[in-house]
């Protein structure tokens, strides 16, 4: 039976593209989404993209969804079947559930940043989920050569930055994604190889670019990032440091790319945090 709707849904994937994603007179928008929901984590590449691109035009270029119909879509995304899928595994194949359940989240995030919809429990909930989720995702892998991409760091990052220039999200929201990006920076087996980097970079920009936060504290969190230095020499330690460098890289960039005359101060500490995470640099 498995197989047989996986087969179906290809198809009516297939041919929904062909036609523009304009449904046929007697389909309902919610059997798609039952089977798209069912699937969402299949190992093959190519399903799970047309279901992220069928989430993609219905969610954001189309407005398909009522509110009440996202309501239902967001709790469904963000329980132990989907979001929370056997979170915790490495290796195995649970880990597309995981990443690419938080895909459509971040679209819902963002329908909710320009129209608010949510009510405070229903974000708070989201909240919770969102950094528990980049808390606890231990499957870091970036892509595979015969299931494509995994990018849980990736896809959650950009379910945070959504998160992050939400109305409803204040100060001490800003610092407690500040804190699980640490984590995730911090995380003890992964440097990332596939830019995951400047995923988590385009938050802090934005928390910057945007000024959701006081600069002096961002210019705090972003020297924190340098004390892994004082570390024993592990490989834990060497993970730290050289995600941190990256990121703090991609961030000064970034900023320095604006040339707007805001940052000065920030790209000293940006380049100091470099400084310190780089064991390459002269003098040292």
């Amino acid at each position: 039976m498995h197989e047989d709707t996986r087969t179906e849904l290809i198809k009516k994937l297939q041919r929904l593209e062909e036609e523009r994603y304009i449904l046929r007179e007697g389909e309902s928008i919610q059997d798609f989404t039952n089977l798209m929901l069912r699937h969402i984590g299949d190992p093959e590449p190519e399903l799970r993209e047309h279901i992220y691109s069928t989430f993609y035009i219905w969610l954001k270029r189309d407005n398909r969804f009522s509110y009440a119909e996202l309501r239902q879509l967001l709790a469904v995304l963000l329980d132990d079947r989907h979001l929370f899928y056997r979170i915790g595994s490495e290796g195995d194949h649970s880990v597309f559930t995981r990443a690419f359940a938080v895909l459509p989240v971040a679209l819902i995030v963002q329908r909710d940043r320009n129209n608010p919809f949510l009510t405070l429990g229903e974000y708070q909930h989201l909240k919770h989920s969102l950094l528990r989720y980049y808390q606890e995702e231990k499957d870091l892998r970036g892509y595979l050569a015969a299931e494509g991409w995994a990018h849980a760091a990736a896809h959650g990052a950009d379910a945070l930055e959504e998160l992050i220039r939400c109305p409803k999200s204040d100060n001490a929201v800003q610092h407690e994604v500040l804190e699980v990006i640490k984590g995730m920076l911090h995380n003890g087996a992964r440097i990332f190889d596939e830019e995951e980097d400047e995923r988590m970079a385009s938050i802090v920009d934005t928390m910057i670019s945007e000024a959701l936060l006081p600069q002096q504290e961002i210019a705090d969190w972003i020297h924190s990032l340098s004390n892994c230095t004082e570390w024993p020499d592990t490989r834990a330690q060497r993970i730290a440091r050289v995600n941190g460098k990256h990121f703090v890289r991609s961030l000064y960039f970034r900023t320095v790319a604006r040339n707007d005359g805001n940052n000065r101060i920030l790209n000293g500490i940006m380049l100091a945090a470099e400084a310190k995470l780089n064991c390459f640099n002269a003098g040292k």
